[in-house]
């Protein structure tokens, strides 16, 4: 008798659940062998489809095919209960260790849970969801299905597998608590081994769809060579230039080697506070290349704040290395799957084509370069179901660079912590962390475990002070109240009579776009020879790219001399690499304003030019708290730097200040770093590091010991997580001739590999549009659904070459970073 895995639409041919299951351990065992985990990854991989070796799910999967218009219910059949059952029945008895109780649970929960997302081991409800599906789910045919699978495989075998993985277990336990790292550690090792069931057994399924042979394994050593090759000459060539030998050169040279330097020291989690505009991408690349190099590591992964800093950062880069498929970007996903995740149901089993088809158009980050952002890294680490976690694996024996890392949501930072920590510690990774403006991560409660003397660059103090190019003038208490567009108007045209260039950040788009509106309409402006420009999130990412650095574009305009306004949220303020004579900033977190600093005389044209601190009272930050308790933390810092300068080094862009600033800031937010939940009174952080609350409830209400070893809840932690709380829609806009042409061909039927490569596209002419906006354009008839609802586009009429998409209203987050 044949039990079926899957059977390929396009053939007929049959994939055997036996072969399924010894190709996903192959692959489980690979990607696990990496930090040694391959045995607890393997055994996954073996026991997943356990239950497939069925009478009634051969039925279920044969009706699928013949009845394609009518298929049986999805997940009728639950085939993944199977194999956590019987490593639960087989293993977990009231003998057994604890650690080898752990191992049973880490294993079982990942095979339950492949099509689904991981079980509470202990839940809000008082039950254990893990329990109640090893043990008490009713399972027709499980005798059957275990039969079937020691026909193929030794009960020897997999004792000797166990044990083992049993092994692996002890060792990293061993290894926690050496570096003294919470329990949420260990949950964060049960969502490893479940990433590399995940992608093995989804690689798998697709390959052998599609009948694909095996991908040829890319040669990484061979490529960081090759690349840091052409990043040496590169910099070579840098030497040549004509400023090359200016003092602000000598010094980025000078902090570039003390990179590739740094990258000879052992894995670590170290800091690079370059001052903005000292060349820090090119200088961590180095380092990064470098360390790949020496220590065999596999990925080089950089995570930034916003979508704007991957466009320029991933084109420099690319233009460097002349490698354009081996560099992937990763933005936000174009394609709305919030319900998409499966629930006891089979990629094979429904063919349903469409919804396979956007699976498979899905990265998994399988390139040696790779470019995404903070809330993409969160998301992988912490969000629900199945698709995010998958590529969590590729994580380990990496290095990974975070630019930008003060940006970190304040509600995710513990978090974060955590997950640095374990890649560090257990994942085997290099973590770089780079700013100008280094928050005080060690500051906090659950704190990130940095290496001894983290910081590359030596003498920050001088180089600090080698770097200064603009003086910070505080005009906060010119009005207490804020001034509105016309006053802040009239401020703008006294500066433009002494500089030829201003940019003005302000922290909503209402108050951009009324100030934006105000200065196209003084009678001044004509006579000043300037043009205003406007720059927002509503606008797509090639729009932003066009207006920035096209042809046309702001920074070419700057280049020749042109007199220009630009008006912009804090989008431009990081990872945009332009220069503005003078610089007006709204008050919002010191950190943001050092980075908006980081605009003026950026590559010091001049010796020393303005930066002024206002307020606007055109801003509504009910709806963004973290910049308005970053704003107030700024007003004590600028009190204190007018009572004593001293404290703060003669210098509010100073690393004193902003040390300053963060404790100050850290200090006042303690409370909401670990993730709270009101709804459950409680905290993320510890729902899946101790879970005290849930676990202590649960003892009360059975009166005995709870039956399992771990006690962590991950899946109610992941129903709650979200990096940033957006109620946003990406929606698909019609900018230029390309973005039209796009959303025509994602109309048409499509292949998969076609699939994907539009969708890559469609992160450049997407627009995260938040719930208020999107029902104004719905009731206005401007949003249609693409590919069967599962994408949105806009109609044409609503997105302007001023304003992009032309929906009133305030967002719940300025910033282009999903």
């Amino acid at each position: 008798m044949t039990y079926i895995a899957h059977i390929r639409q396009q053939d007929g041919a049959i994939q055997t659940v036996q072969d399924h299951l010894i190709e996903v351990q192959q692959g489980a065992e690979r990607v696990g062998e990496k930090i040694g985990v391959k045995y607890l990854a393997g055994i996954a991989g073996l026991l997943h489809d356990l239950g497939k070796n069925t009478d009634q799910f051969r039925d279920y999967i044969q009706d699928a095919v013949a009845n394609p218009d009518a298929p049986p219910r999805k997940g009728s059949v639950d085939h993944s209960t199977a194999g956590g059952r019987l490593l639960h029945r087989r293993y977990h008895h009231k003998a057994a260790s604890a650690e080898v109780k752990s191992t049973v649970e880490w294993i079982a929960n990942c095979i339950i849970s492949h099509h689904q997302g991981l079980r509470d081991y202990v839940s809000p409800e008082k039950t254990s969801p893990y329990i109640e599906r090893v043990v008490t789910k009713q399972l027709d045919q499980y005798e059957q299905a275990e039969e079937e699978f020691f026909k193929h495989n030794s009960p020897e075998q997999l004792d000797e597998m166990f044990k083992q993985a049993t092994d692996e277990l002890q060792q990293y336990i061993q290894i926690i608590k050496k570096h003294k790292l919470p329990p949420i550690a260990g949950s964060l090792l049960i969502k490893y081994i479940f990433s590399c069931l995940i992608d093995a057994d989804r690689t798998n399924t697709r390959r052998f769809e599609e009948n694909e042979p095996q991908a040829a394994k890319v040669d990484d050593s061979s490529f960081f060579q090759k690349s840091y090759e052409l990043l040496s000459q590169h910099l070579t060539n840098l030497k040549k230039g004509s400023t090359a030998n200016t003092p602000i050169n000598q010094l980025r040279r000078e902090m570039s080697r003390q990179c590739e330097e740094f990258a000879f020291r052992p894995s670590g989690v170290y800091t690079l506070s370059i001052p903005t505009g000292g060349g820090k991408t090119l200088a961590s690349m180095r380092y990064a290349l470098r360390h790949a190099i020496e220590y065999n590591k596999q990925r080089i992964i950089y995570i930034v704040p916003y979508t704007t800093i991957i466009e320029q950062n991933a084109a420099e880069i690319r233009n460097i290395l002349r490698a354009d498929d081996m560099i992937l970007e990763h933005h936000s996903n174009v394609v709305d799957d919030k319900d998409d995740e499966r629930q006891d149901g089979d990629e094979g089993e429904t063919y349903d084509q469409r919804k396979k088809n956007l699976k498979l158009a899905r990265d998994h980050w399988d390139r040696p370069i790779i470019f995404t952002t903070m809330v993409q890294f969160l998301n992988t680490f912490y969000a629900k179901g199945t698709r995010n976690v998958r590529r969590l694996h590729q994580l380990s024996n990496a290095v990974i660079v975070f630019d930008e890392v003060q940006s970190v949501p304040v509600k995710c930072i513990s978090l974060f912590n955590a997950s640095l920590n374990f890649l560090h510690v257990v994942g085997r990774s290099s973590l770089l962390l780079c700013t100008a403006t280094q928050p005080a991560l060690d500051f906090v409660k659950h704190k990130l475990h940095f290496s001894v003397e983290p910081e590359i660059i030596q003498n920050l103090e001088h180089v600090e002070q080698s770097f200064k190019r603009v003086e910070l003038h505080d005009r906060t208490q010119d009005s207490p109240s804020g001034w509105g567009a016309e006053e802040l108007s009239s401020f703008v045209q006294e500066q433009m009579r002494e500089v030829d260039s201003v940019l003005v950040i302000l922290n909503t788009k209402t108050a951009v776009r009324k100030l934006f509106e105000q200065l196209n309409a003084a009678e001044w402006l004509q006579d000043s020879g300037a043009q205003v420009v406007h720059l927002s999130t509503n606008m797509c990412a090639a729009h932003r790219k066009e207006m920035l650095s096209g042809e046309n574009g702001v920074i070419q305009r700057l280049a020749k001399g042109e007199r220009i306004i630009c008006v912009s949220t804090q989008l431009i303020e990081a990872g945009v690499n332009i220069s503005f004579e003078c610089v007006v900033r709204s008050l919002a977190g010191l950190d943001s304003i050092a980075q908006a600093a980081g605009r003026c005389n950026r590559h010091g044209k001049d010796e020393i030019r303005n930066v002024y601190i206002i307020k606007s009272s055109d801003e509504v930050l009910t709806h963004l708290p973290e910049i308005k308790t970053g704003a107030a933390k700024t007003e004590r810092v600028l009190q204190q730097f007018q009572d004593d300068p001293e404290s703060l080094g003669y210098d509010l862009l100073s690393a004193k200040a902003m040390t300053c600033y963060f404790q100050y800031y850290f200090n006042d937010i303690a409370d909401q770093m670990h993730y709270p939940i009101p709804k459950l009174e409680q905290n993320l952080f510890d729902l899946m590091d101790r879970n005290r609350y849930y676990v202590d409830a649960y003892r009360k209400r059975h009166d005995q010991k709870l039956e399992v070893v771990n006690q962590s809840a991950i899946a109610t932690a992941e129903k709650y997580f979200e990096a940033i709380s957006t109620n946003a829609t990406p929606v698909i806009v019609p900018y230029g001739e390309e973005g039209n042409e796009l959303i025509m061909d994602l109309n048409g039927k499509l292949e998969p590999g076609e699939m994907g490569e539009l969708l890559r596209k469609a992160q450049q002419y997407t627009v995260n549009i938040y719930d208020h906006e999107l029902r104004a354009l719905e009731k206005n008839g401007d949003v249609y659904p693409l590919l069967h609802g599962h994408a949105l586009a806009l109609r044409e009429p609503a997105y302007s070459d001023d304003f992009g998409v032309e929906a009133k209203g305030e967002g719940a987050w300025e910033k282009a970073i999903i």
